[in-house]
């Protein structure tokens, strides 16, 4: 579970999850409460939870975004069950919120990620992550150069392939550039 800022909701625009609004006391057993309860619902397959999992404050209140990813998930039985739960867990959709709580999604300042040639790279995810950083602060996003780390290294990411979408998500991965060749015509 990480903490994020509600503005950074915004422009998540290419992203969906399940907010549930107004939790108090321990975060974890939230997190596996409502995972626990979409289980025994049918909504997830026995043994997957839903992970990838931030909280983040609107004024007083503490919410926790379920994000959807790779999980099978039966979203007819998860619409019903989150207009059922409703008055308990002030379960909505995350569009729904940034639209209506936080006044909407902020196309305009979504940024470009830059290239990163890491495909043919040696593989070991902290020369990828070191890569990747120094391509984020090449291009003047120092910021985002920190965050990945701290997401990769401060225990966010539990294997190699969680790792690497976190890189995926700053940088765009691309291969070494191979020389062009020369399309010219030739001289006599």
């Amino acid at each position: 579970m990480r903490k994020i800022q509600k503005e950074e909701l915004r422009t998540m625009h290419d992203r969906e999850g399940l907010v549930i609004q107004g939790c108090g006391g321990d975060l974890k057993e939230w997190v596996d409460g409502v995972n626990q309860m979409l289980e025994q619902e049918g909504i997830l397959p026995n043994g997957k939870r839903l992970d990838d999992v931030a909280v983040f404050q609107n004024g007083e209140v503490t919410n926790l975004l379920f994000f959807f990813g790779e999980e099978k998930l039966d979203m007819g039985k998860l619409a019903i069950w989150r207009l059922q739960t409703h008055s308990q867990f002030g379960g909505t959709w995350m569009s729904d919120y940034v639209n209506n709580r936080l006044g909407g999604f902020l196309h305009e300042s979504v940024t470009e990620k830059p290239n990163c040639a890491l495909i043919g790279e040696d593989g070991n995810i902290f020369n990828l992550m070191g890569i990747a950083a120094r391509t984020l602060r090449e291009n003047g996003l120092d910021d985002q150069a920190e965050e990945m780390e701290k997401r990769i290294t401060g225990g966010e990411c539990r294997s190699y392939y969680e790792a690497l979408n976190v890189i995926d998500q700053y940088v765009t991965i691309t291969g070494k550039e191979e020389e062009p060749e020369f399309s010219g015509m030739k001289m006599e």
